[in-house]
């Protein structure tokens, strides 16, 4: 079984995001950049079921700048065998990430995509979703249990109601949620590895696709501060406090 990996390069999750003077978007001069963590656990648990003698090659696939060939190091540091880098320096939106992805699965014709369920920039949540549709193949989102067996795929997923439990026939999408693992951090030896490790670079316009952006950002702003809390005596003064302000 081959498993393809998408994985994007974020602003590292420890980092304080800053937003632009001018309100375009936000500042990514000087800022530690990783990948982003549900992608970590989509690695992850490819990488697991490599071990347990399921999948026999992981191909890791990247859009985005030079820098993104990074964020494939560290992926296969982790256990991948090769990447596939598709550059490009615009911001690359969701639906034309799957239209890419649609075309790199035509090219390595993978048994299973493993993908995280957001990227923690823009929380979309749509690009599993996209790629499902596109291809027409069974998808099972917000994954906390995955289970390979007979060439289908049991994936245990979160709902708001509890676990939902789907049976997939392979070829499939899967999107991974916080609880399916807890990623490996890759050893020194590994990461020497890694530099051998093939990664292809490609371009949107080898698979057809046109990166323009079909929507604009209006305007970027930081939250607003939040208000300092106050300690009351009781639960009585509690309950007339936040009925005198709306909050019940």
């Amino acid at each position: 079984m081959k498993v393809l990996v998408p994985v994007k390069r974020v602003i590292d999750y420890n980092v304080k995001v800053r937003v632009k003077s001018d309100q375009t978007g936000v500042d990514l001069a000087n800022v530690k950049m990783s990948m982003n963590p549900f992608d970590e656990i989509a690695v992850e648990e490819a990488v697991r079921l490599k071990e347990k003698g399921v999948v026999e090659e992981i191909v890791v696939v990247s859009i985005g700048p030079q820098q993104a060939q990074e964020t494939l190091r560290t992926a296969l540091a982790m256990g991948a065998d090769r990447g596939i880098l598709v550059k490009t320096d615009e911001t690359v939106e969701p639906l034309n990430v799957a239209k890419i992805l649609k075309g790199i699965v035509g090219e390595e014709n993978p048994d299973l995509v493993i993908l995280g369920k957001q990227a923690i920039d823009d929380d979309a949540n749509q690009t599993g979703q996209m790629l499902a549709a596109l291809l027409d193949w069974p998808q099972g989102t917000f994954a906390s249990e995955v289970v390979i067996e007979d060439g289908k795929a049991t994936v245990t997923r979160e709902i708001d109601g509890g676990l939902q439990t789907l049976a997939l026939q392979t070829p499939a999408i899967v999107t991974t949620d916080l609880r399916l693992n807890e990623p490996r951090y890759a050893s020194l030896p590994n990461i020497m590895k890694a530099k051998k490790k093939p990664i292809d670079e490609k371009a949107p316009g080898d698979y057809g696709v046109d990166t323009a952006a079909r929507l604009s950002v209006v305007k970027v702003t930081e939250p607003p501060e939040r208000e300092a809390g106050e300690i009351v005596e009781d639960v009585s003064t509690l309950v007339s406090k936040l009925k005198s302000e709306g909050a019940l």
